[in-house]
């Protein structure tokens, strides 16, 4: 099911970034998607659902944007080498 979603904009904002309504929403889509995704509020497979791509496009789209995939701080950084270690150490 989906839902649809509409809003106006005036015609001078297209004219001025020099696009039509088509890139328009799929760049406001990304950028929403990617706000979304920072936030953590959706995964990536879902954000990449609402931009409009599928996984792999959607980390493409995101290396082009040098946007990080993985933004990890350096406590959960920590945490993954120790449990790879200890992991790999059991091996």
């Amino acid at each position: 099911m989906q839902t649809e979603i509409a809003f106006s904009i005036d015609n001078s904002i297209l004219l001025s970034l020099k696009i039509d309504k088509e890139e328009f929403v799929r760049d406001a889509l990304f950028q929403y998607s990617l706000f979304l995704y920072r936030k953590g509020k959706v995964s990536l497979g879902k954000a990449a659902q609402l931009a409009g791509y599928d996984k792999i496009e959607y980390i493409w789209k995101l290396q082009l944007e040098k946007e990080p995939i993985f933004d990890y701080d350096d406590i959960e950084m920590n945490e993954m080498i120790s449990t790879a270690k200890s992991i790999s150490s059991k091996l």
